[in-house]
């Protein structure tokens, strides 16, 4: 069974990041995407695309964008112009997908997730980037783990593992 899973940190009031940019650092859940996204294809926008110094490695990079002459020479990295192109390329490539990001991308890619992973950052920042709106009552939370603010972590913060209720 194909997954596609929504996986972002998003603070109490659903905020991503501000100018292209993330809002904390927070290195375990830098450790936790790495683990969960390596080897997976990874779906993004432009814009987050272009918020990396370059391509994260042992993963294939779907780039969504509108700007039909768009293009990139890095390896492992495909431009596609639509959610839907995206995630057909990516499922070509493995059973499992994660979309990361931004906030547009987020908000198309929630009609077609049948997982979320979420950190809940708790804080609330001011952002021009937000994850969406989800109806609780579409999603099953079937792990919730909590992070304590420690000497790396300015914030709290919770692994929250939702999955679409069938």
């Amino acid at each position: 069974m194909k997954t596609v899973t929504l996986i972002a940190a998003a603070a109490e009031n659903n905020a991503l990041g501000k100018d292209n940019d993330l809002l904390w650092h927070l290195p375990d859940d830098f450790k936790r995407f790495k683990l969960l996204t390596t080897g997976h294809p990874i779906l993004m926008g432009r814009k987050t695309f272009e918020s990396f110094p370059k391509p994260l490695p042992n993963r294939t990079h779907i780039i969504i964008t509108r700007d039909k002459n768009y293009t990139t020479d890095f390896e492992n990295c495909i431009v596609v112009h639509s959610l839907e192109d995206a995630l057909s390329a990516g499922t070509l490539l493995h059973d499992d997908v994660f979309i990361i990001g931004g906030g547009e991308i987020y908000a198309l890619g929630l009609e077609k997730a049948t997982h979320i992973e979420l950190t809940r950052v708790h804080a609330n920042f001011e952002a021009d980037a937000f994850f969406p709106d989800f109806d609780k009552n579409r999603w099953k939370l079937i792990k919730e783990t909590y992070h304590p603010k420690d000497e790396k972590h300015d914030y709290d913060f919770t692994y929250m593992t939702y999955q679409l209720k069938i």
